[in-house]
């Protein structure tokens, strides 16, 4: 909810009130993804370094909770654009933090499944989001002073504080150390689990030991820049989540109604992401299920150029929220495919993150106010980047199959059991 608090603030006055103009509503959106690229990677880093993620993990969670609140009292654009920065600066510790952790936890083909879980938050988070920031604004202009959208930011931030503290005492550890939730057998079977997963797998380069070593074994890896780059268009072929409310109050109700009517969308979203990730781990499939995801993505920006009748507005807006699922069965399937070692598949996840924020960065401006209230051409964007990662996803999906072909023709020929094979 912190992520886009600033989008339904918008409807009540905080562009006015901290005096924005142009696009400098669209460079405050954007501060906070700038500053994911700052800490990914080395975030992910310190991760495969220390025994209790855990702590580390949730106390970024509350420093960027009390960041949020102090949003609240900014009195001017500058003040709110450098506290989003931080924000995102701390926030960008967890995406990929937690991605990393899942993966010491579950095999490849349960991944998918336990990961739209996790980001199946980020469309509950739309819905209370919407549901809180309509009771908040509605009802709380000029109490203690305040305007209401400096209480959206005071609440959701505390709360944010509060989710943090909880968490020291929720979240788990890897499991190569100690698990108090666990007896010893299980902690033993976990292990032996991960070791199972990656067994036959021989990484196509040289083993890294390690740190920096990893590094430049990503950056050097001509696959991680394809899959980056499509990560990258399906990131910013979503960009209309960051601007949802501002989307739905084109069909001309009031702020707490359009509010309101932001929710069905993303509780469907939720579902969606669910069945079809679960599909996907049932037959061990990604290439498919993320283009139909961005399939549907493409049908509700479709639908929404070609009219401003409310019902089929609405309807293209429900399509597009069903859309969010790709972003975690791509980011499932990278994982997937670069798991050679924890700290390997630790940078990889965050190099892969980060160049998918890139697309973040630029998102905010596809969605200026003077392309409103049709953003037709916002629309039109959105289905060119999502067409162009339909196609750097099949070609990925063709060098994984050559790969495994590669090494059944070799098992034939050598009589060896059967190996490693990537998913498609």
């Amino acid at each position: 909810m912190d992520r886009h608090n600033a989008a339904a603030a918008r409807l009540r006055g905080f562009e006015e009130d901290l005096g924005m103009k142009g696009t400098q509503f669209n460079t405050l959106i954007s501060s906070l993804y700038v500053g994911y690229l700052f800490t990914q990677i080395p975030s992910n880093m310190i991760l495969t370094r220390i025994t209790k993620p855990s702590l580390y993990l949730s106390s970024c969670i509350s420093l960027w909770g009390l960041l949020t609140t102090l949003i609240g009292i900014s009195t001017n654009y500058y003040q709110a654009l450098a506290l989003r920065f931080l924000v995102g600066f701390l926030e960008a510790t967890f995406y990929p933090g937690v991605f990393y952790l899942l993966s010491r936890w579950y095999k490849r083909e349960e991944l998918g499944y336990r990961t739209a879980f996790f980001t199946a938050a980020v469309c509950i988070s739309n819905v209370f989001g919407s549901l809180f920031a309509s009771g908040i604004l509605a009802t709380m202009e000029g109490v203690l002073g305040y305007a209401a959208w400096r209480w959206l930011f005071f609440v959701e931030g505390y709360l944010t504080v509060f989710v943090g503290i909880c968490g020291m005492f929720i979240l788990p550890d890897f499991p190569s150390g100690p698990a108090r939730w666990l007896t010893s057998a299980e902690l033993s079977l976990a292990r032996k689990r991960m070791e199972e997963d990656l067994r036959g797998h021989s990484p196509a380069g040289p083993s890294a030991s390690g740190g920096f070593s990893d590094l430049l074994s990503i950056i050097t890896d001509w696959r991680m820049w394809l899959v980056g780059t499509a990560l990258c268009c399906c990131v910013t072929s979503l960009s209309f989540n960051m601007f949802f409310p501002t989307l739905v109050a084109t069909m001309g109700y009031s702020p707490t109604i359009s509010l309101l009517l932001c929710a069905p969308p993303w509780f469907v979203s939720t579902i969606t992401a669910i069945i079809v990730a679960h599909h996907s781990d049932a037959t061990r499939e990604r290439f498919g299920h993320t283009a139909f995801a961005l399939s549907m993505l493409i049908t509700g920006c479709i639908l929404a150029m070609s009219t401003m009748n409310i019902t089929v507005r609405y309807l293209s807006l429900f399509l597009m929220a069903q859309s969010q699922v790709s972003n975690v069965i791509l980011l499932t399937w990278i994982s997937n495919t670069f798991a050679h070692s924890s700290s390997k598949r630790a940078v990889a996840i965050a190099f892969i993150t980060s160049t998918g924020m890139l697309g973040s960065v630029l998102s905010p401006y596809i969605w200026v106010s003077s392309w409103g209230p049709t953003y037709n051409n916002s629309f039109r964007i959105c289905v060119a980047l999502a067409s162009i990662a339909i196609i750097l996803c099949w070609i990925f999906r063709r060098h994984l199959e050559r790969l495994n072909e590669a090494a059944e023709a070799e098992e034939r020929e050598l009589h060896l059991p059967k190996g490693y094979r990537y998913l498609l």
